[in-house]
């Protein structure tokens, strides 16, 4: 790939997962590779996203452990809402610079700012005119936000990561990842949490008899449940904060999260002005991540996309664009199986074909399985768990779904079963350390 008159070969607006896990390699073969970055390099995943949220939920993961295992230990963990968020600086707080040296070392030209395009070549940063022969446009998405009166009282999602002092009372509006995640992680740690939904049901793309159970779940923990609430403003009182919803109706907390979602950045990058098409959902691309505008791809959350809006899904997409822009692959991206995990105790987690569309296909069958039914789930003392599974009349697995303490490990090890399309006899030759979850998850197979 030559210069041409360009600045760059490949420039890339944002420095997320979507860019740098492609850029580096990209760089290291020799290409003139140049990212700009407003924020925090590395986006939102290792700042205040997966990297952040995991760090503040291990601790009430271990503590549900111990829980299930009373009788066996003693005594009950005291969780510490305040050293907890100290560790979870110690343990992301060097990414940025690690990701930006690691970035530099292999040649890539790290430009700190804000891009605008000016025409379909060149962007603007800091004022200076900078162009490119291909674009990436990876920009992530940020919190959605409530446009209500009284808004400026509430909190996203990184505020609640980063404060010092948890709430007594804390009310979560909308009842996605972020909210059932932070309600799971506040209440864990002490704080009355109510959520507020819009409408009647939680996580809505996971297999709902199982949400329900997580509901239920939080619900005997004291988070309290509020359905079908239309939030109509906000307003501070003397002794705390209100969200006012079905017109009549108030919840009170110190403390209020804005969880409805995240928004595409496609906003003040100038795309009306030089023919890339987005909506709502995202920038629109084709088979090979390119815009309506050929040299101009598109790259992780920023996507509009049916695949789930995950950092292995932006990893892919930026490892397939190195092999594009490389020559390594002509080929249309081909996306793999890819697994979402919930952080809820219990967790939920699925990949592949779900239950709802597998009853909608008569080639398909679902077998359920009780997680107690193996008896290696009970050597943490679990009380609880299911999974389903959809197979092919050939009894190729293509779908998994669990609630358990354990579900995400379960679906990663399920997880080739379904991307290699094994068959029976293959199922069979692979042969776990046992005893683990993935032997017990393997066997029921």
């Amino acid at each position: 790939m030559s210069t041409n008159s360009y600045d760059y070969d490949v420039l890339y607006l944002g420095s997320g997962h979507g860019t740098f896990d492609g850029a580096i390699p990209l760089a290291a073969q020799g290409v003139k590779v140049a990212v700009v970055e407003s924020g925090l390099v590395g986006g939102t995943c290792p700042n205040r996203g997966c990297n952040a949220k995991i760090t503040l939920e291990a601790p009430v993961a271990l503590a549900n452990q111990v829980s299930d295992m009373q009788g066996l230990v003693s005594p009950i963990l005291d969780l510490n809402w305040q050293n907890t968020i100290a560790h979870k600086h110690e343990v992301i707080d060097a990414l940025p610079e690690f990701i930006a040296n690691l970035m530099q070392d292999n040649g890539i030209t790290l430009i700190k700012g804000r891009g605008h395009f000016i025409d379909s070549h060149t962007i603007i940063v800091n004022g200076k005119k900078i162009s490119a022969e291909k674009f990436v446009i990876a920009t992530g998405m940020h919190p959605h936000q409530l446009d209500l009166p009284g808004r400026q009282i509430v909190n996203d999602s990184s505020a609640f990561m980063n404060l010092k002092k948890l709430p007594k009372r804390i009310a979560i509006i909308g009842a996605g990842y972020i909210g059932m995640e932070f309600a799971s992680i506040a209440s864990a740690f002490g704080s009355q949490v109510t959520v507020v939904l819009r409408a009647d049901k939680a996580l809505r793309k996971f297999h709902q008899p199982f949400v329900e159970k997580i509901i239920a779940k939080l619900s005997q923990a004291g988070v309290i449940f509020i359905k079908n609430a239309t939030v109509n403003s906000f307003s501070d009182d003397f002794d705390s904060k209100t969200i006012h919803y079905n017109d009549t109706e108030k919840v009170k907390a110190d403390w209020i999260l804005d969880a409805t979602g995240r928004t595409p950045n496609t906003t003040s990058l100038g795309l009306e002005g030089i023919g890339v098409d987005y909506d709502k959902d995202g920038v629109i691309v084709n088979d090979y991540l390119q815009t309506t505008v050929p040299h101009i791809y598109a790259s992780g959350d920023v996507l509009k996309k049916t695949q789930p809006k995950l950092t292995p899904t932006a990893i892919f997409e930026s490892l397939y664009l190195m092999k594009t822009f490389t020559g390594a692959t002509s080929q249309p991206i081909d996306y793999p199986a890819i697994p979402s995990t919930v952080f809820t105790i219990p967790r939920i987690a699925k990949v592949g074909v779900t239950p709802e569309e597998a009853a909608k296909n008569d080639s398909l069958t679902v077998s359920t399985n009780n997680i107690l039914d193996n008896w290696y789930r009970h050597v943490e003392k679990e009380t609880f768990g299911e999974n389903k599974l959809v197979y092919t009349k050939s009894h190729q697995l293509v779908g998994a779904t669990e609630i358990s303490n354990h579900a995400e490990d379960v679906i990663n090890t399920l997880l080739p079963a379904i991307e290699l399309k094994l068959t029976p006899e293959q199922i069979s030759r692979i042969v776990h350390i046992f005893p683990t979850i993935g032997s017990a998850a393997w066997e029921n197979l």
